[in-house]
């Protein structure tokens, strides 16, 4: 991946590592992640959840990827971001980008549209959209 980056946005918060509990659901171009907050690395009660909201939303998916096979380079991005559990914003080239065929399509390509990519205990979230905004 030539020149593909990943730029980390979880700076004071991250889903619980043991158990995230993540629920998605979709409405009027807003897709929703919430997630048990992690109370260990960072400020939040034991069983706070977050959510994080993607406006603009052209497609969702739920990989099931996890840390084992992210750490053996079984995912497409295992090699390129720089950790896991993260969640980032893909910018650049990224031709692996459409690879999966489980995204799940919400509306109409747009050319503001943002990749988004949160590494999760079990899964793989992945969001095209606009814009994302977090509220604990």
């Amino acid at each position: 991946m030539p020149d593909t980056r990943f730029v980390k946005l979880n700076h004071d918060w991250n889903a619980e590592p043991n158990d995230p509990g993540e629920q998605i659901s979709f409405a009027s171009g807003v897709v929703e992640l919430a997630f048990n907050l992690n109370p260990w690395a960072y400020e939040a009660d034991e069983g706070a959840r977050a959510l994080l909201y993607f406006s603009g939303a052209v497609k969702w998916r739920l990989g099931s990827t996890n840390d084992e096979g992210w750490y053996r380079g079984q995912c497409r991005y295992g090699k390129a971001a720089p950790e896991w559990g993260e969640f980032y914003e893909i910018g650049g080239s990224d031709p692996l980008r459409d690879q999966p065929n489980d995204w799940h399509e919400v509306g109409p390509l747009r050319a503001d549209a943002r990749h988004f990519l949160f590494y999760l205990r079990d899964n793989t979230f992945e969001c095209i959209a606009a814009d994302w905004s977090l509220r604990r």
